[in-house]
């Protein structure tokens, strides 16, 4: 009888035994997750920041030129329309303050809005501006005219001593326009201008 051995062999498997899992890649996906939310916001802030820049600045834009406007008008109009003229601020007694839009002893005729002006300098605003603009024209009085003559051989301050120039004086005004009424504007831009304008 032949006896015939069997050897059995067993064959390991290269791979180690399932070990617990612990889900490690699922936080780390999580806040990789949240870091770019975050940082999605931030960009999202930034652009509607900007927008709302951009809309202040052409807000304030359309401002000036209704009150650069409203100011070229006034003065075309201060030798035709004297009537327009709020006071004389070289009278004795009478006080005007750095912004007459802001004086409650001003008459409110004296607030001339541009679309009742009369003359070629009518000005309509258009439809992006917040409103109509207004002025106001103030006499500050007869000054020396810087361009005159003094005379010859003599300085523009010769007339303080003794010297007799041709000199002569002008009257001056102060005109003061701003892009609308604040109260009727709500929230939009208001621009206030003010400048001297010499006549005669």
């Amino acid at each position: 009888m032949t006896c015939v051995s069997v050897i059995s062999s067993r064959v390991r498997s290269s791979k180690p035994a399932p070990a617990s899992q612990r889900g490690v890649a699922l936080v780390v996906a999580l806040l990789l997750l949240l870091v770019i939310t975050l940082v999605g916001l931030a960009a999202v802030h930034g652009t509607l920041m900007q927008q709302k820049m951009s809309a202040n600045l052409y807000d304030r834009q359309v401002a000036f030129q209704n009150a650069e406007a409203a100011m070229r008008v006034a003065q075309q109009l201060i030798a035709s329309n004297p009537g327009d003229i709020a006071r004389n601020c070289q009278a004795g007694g009478v006080v005007c303050p750095a912004n007459p839009f802001n004086d409650p002893n001003l008459p409110s005729n004296k607030i001339i809005s541009v679309n009742a002006a009369s003359g070629n300098g009518a000005f309509a605003a258009g439809n992006v501006a917040t409103g109509q603009p207004q002025y106001v024209i103030e006499n500050m009085g007869l000054w020396q005219d810087p361009n005159s003559s003094t005379g010859s051989g003599q300085s523009a301050g010769s007339h303080n001593y003794g010297a007799q120039g041709l000199s002569t004086t002008v009257n001056y005004y102060r005109v003061t326009a701003r892009s609308g009424n604040p109260k009727d504007v709500g929230g939009r831009a208001v621009v206030t201008l003010q400048a001297m304008v010499k006549q005669g």
